[in-house]
């Protein structure tokens, strides 16, 4: 078993532990899948791979949201 392996079988139980005891496994995948997106958008952010001011302000407008 490598390291990354181990790593997110641990981290995969720490979520799990982090559940009520009445989950359900859609519980479990909505916080699994919240928690790849972020790791994903932190990925992202570190690569310098973000959007600019202008694309925000164009993606609220779109939205009817003044920025």
């Amino acid at each position: 078993m490598t390291n990354t392996a181990s790593t997110l079988k641990q981290e995969a139980h720490a979520l799990i532990d982090q559940l009520p005891d009445n989950a359900s496994w859609e519980d479990v995948i909505e916080k699994a899948r919240f928690r790849k997106a972020v790791e994903e958008g932190i990925a992202e952010a570190d690569r310098g791979d973000f959007a600019s001011d202008e694309e925000v302000r164009a993606a609220f407008a779109q939205w009817g949201v003044k920025a």
